[in-house]
């Protein structure tokens, strides 16, 4: 396998307009903003996949995703590195992909404009051993609680809040 780190990545701006293409590496090291493909994948009962992270991930090791997805490659377009990362992750070929929105996130850790899609998949799953430790399907209010005590990764959790607005509020 590739060194991620050597990956050439795709960098914009606040605005989202392209302005250079860097190694991975170097994304991280000046946490310059970059793009992601963010895919949900729900099953028919509407429970959403949650893959737990392994520790050797760039950014969030051990946290629990929402999604599969990753960043997008130079050259490469938000469709593109979305159908490659659901093949790369989950081994999911030739299902249709429904665009969401898109979506910026800035933390400590990553700056990231996203764009996020849904598809429907059952499994079984072929799971990328070098970046998915586990996984298995929950419920969306049993995911945004358990967000509370559990490490996911806060821009998947942005994002879902952002598509189930009020659902696992603790107020």
């Amino acid at each position: 396998m590739n060194n991620p780190q050597n990956e050439t990545v795709q960098i914009v701006d606040e605005n989202n307009n392209e302005i250079a293409a860097v190694s991975r590496r170097l994304m991280r090291e000046q946490q310059l903003i970059h793009r992601a493909s963010y895919i949900l994948v729900f099953n028919r009962a509407g429970e959403l996949y949650v893959q737990k992270r392994t520790m050797t991930k760039d950014v969030y090791p051990g946290y629990y995703d929402i999604a599969a997805g990753g960043v997008v490659l130079a050259g490469e377009n938000y469709e593109e590195s979305a159908e490659r990362e659901l093949a790369e992750e989950l081994g999911i070929e030739g299902v249709p992909l429904t665009h969401c929105f898109d979506h910026y996130f800035a933390g400590a850790a990553n700056k990231v404009w996203g764009r996020i899609f849904r598809c429907r998949h059952e499994g079984p799953f072929a799971l990328q051993e070098e970046e998915i430790e586990s996984g298995g399907f929950m419920d969306v209010r049993q995911i945004l609680d358990a967000a509370h005590s559990k490490l996911f990764t806060p821009d998947g959790i942005e994002i879902l809040r952002r598509l189930y607005p009020g659902d696992g509020d603790q107020s």
